[in-house]
C-alpha cells in the first residue's frame, strides 16, 4: 500500500527507514528499506482496521496500522513494531498466519496477516489514527478503503479462514536417516521437536503448501511413540523448554499410527486445511488420504530445516 505522505514528525530520533524511497521512473513511496503492516482477525469474524488521519495519504480512508521498516529490521518485526506503536496491539498477542508481499522493485510492502491470540482492544497511541476498530468482515467492502488495501483485500479476506496443519510421523521421520537414532531415541526426537519448532517460529515459504502469498505459518503436530516419548527428558537438552503455541506434541499412549489418524481427522474436522501429514508409511498413506490429508515423506520436512 504505497504512502506518499509520510506521517508526522516522531517524538524521538528518526530511524534511517523514515525517508522516501524513490523508483527509477521518480514513483516515490515511504519506508526507505520497505513497509510493512498487520491485518489482523479475531477469530470471530472481526477485522482490526484503522481510519486514517485527514492529513495523511489518502486521509479518511480506512486501511490496517503500519508504516516504514526500520533498518535492518525484518517485515515481520516491522509490522508487529507499527501496530503496536500505532494500534497498541500487544507483542505476544499476535498467531502468525501468513505474509503477502507487493514488490515494485525499488519499494516493497508486505502484509502481515495474523490471529489474535486473545481478545484486546486496541488502542490509539499516535497522531496518526482518527479510529481503530474491529470491523465484521462482511462490513469491510462498505467502507472508504484505502486504495492499496482495497485492491488487497478479496484476496487477503479468501485467505483468512485458511489454515494449514501438518502431522509430523515422527518416528517415520526420525528412522529415515541412519544417523544413530537407535541409540536414543528421545534425544533424535527432541531434535526433531527443536527442528519443527524452529519452523513453527519461521514459517514456511507458500510454495511448500502449495498455497498462494510468500511464506506461511502452518498449525504442527508431532506424534511421539514407544521411547521418543521420553524426548522431554533428553539427556542433549535439544527440547525447548517451551514450544511455540502453534506446535502441540502428542505422546501416543499406544500405535503411533492410530494417533496420527486422529491427529488428522481432528485437524479436518476443526476445518483446517491443507492438512498434511509426513510419513513414509504406506498403511498410514492411505489411512489418512481417506480423511482429505495429503501425504509427504519425511524428505519433505528435511528439506525445510
Amino acid at each position: 500500500m504505497p504512502d506518499s505522505t509520510p506521517p508526522g514528525p516522531p517524538p524521538g530520533p528518526r530511524d534511517p527507514g523514515d525517508a522516501w524511497a524513490v523508483g527509477p521512473d521518480g514513483t516515490k513511496a515511504w519506508g526507505l528499506f520497505g513497509a510493512a503492516g498487520l491485518l489482523v482477525d479475531d477469530g470471530a469474524g472481526r477485522v482490526l482496521l484503522q481510519h486514517r488521519v485527514e492529513w495523511s495519504h489518502h486521509g479518511g480512508t480506512w486501511g490496517i496500522p503500519g508504516g516504514a521498516r526500520h533498518q535492518g529490521e525484518d517485515a515481520v518485526t516491522g509490522a508487529l513494531r507499527e501496530s503496536a506503536e500505532e494500534a497498541g496491539v500487544p507483542h505476544d498477542g499476535v498467531d502468525l498466519r501468513h505474509t503477502a508481499l507487493l514488490d515494485l522493485g525499488f519499494w516493497t510492502y508486505t502484509t502481515v496477516v495474523g490471529r489474535a491470540a486473545r481478545p484486546f482492544e486496541p488502542v490509539i497511541a499516535d497522531r496518526e489514527s482518527l479510529a481503530l476498530s474491529w470491523i465484521p468482515v462482511d462490513e469491510v467492502d462498505d467502507l472508504p478503503l484505502h486504495p492499496g488495501f482495497g485492491r488487497s483485500w478479496p484476496a487477503l479476506r479468501a485467505s483468512l479462514t485458511t489454515t494449514p496443519h501438518v502431522v509430523v510421523d515422527a518416528a517415520n521421520v526420525v528412522g529415515s536417516v541412519p544417523d544413530g537414532w537407535w541409540k536414543d531415541r528421545a534425544g533424535a526426537a527432541a531434535r526433531l521437536l527443536s527442528s519443527v519448532t524452529a519452523l513453527a517460529e519461521s514459517g514456511v515459504t507458500a510454495d511448500v503448501l502449495a498455497l498462494p502469498f510468500a511464506r506461511w505459518w502452518p498449525r504442527w503436530t508431532v506424534v511421539l511413540e514407544g521411547e521418543a516419548r521420553g524426548a522431554s527428558g533428553a539427556s542433549d537438552g535439544a527440547l525447548p523448554r517451551a514450544l511455540p503455541r502453534a506446535l502441540e506434541v502428542v505422546a501416543a499412549p499406544g500405535s503411533g499410527d492410530d494417533a496420527i489418524v486422529d491427529a488428522a481427522r481432528a485437524a479436518v474436522e476443526a476445518g483446517d486445511g491443507p492438512v498434511v501429514v509426513v510419513t513414509a508409511d504406506r498403511e498410514l498413506r492411505a489411512r489418512v488420504e481417506a480423511l482429505g490429508a495429503v501425504v509427504h515423506g519425511p524428505s519433505w520436512l528435511r528439506d525445510q530445516f
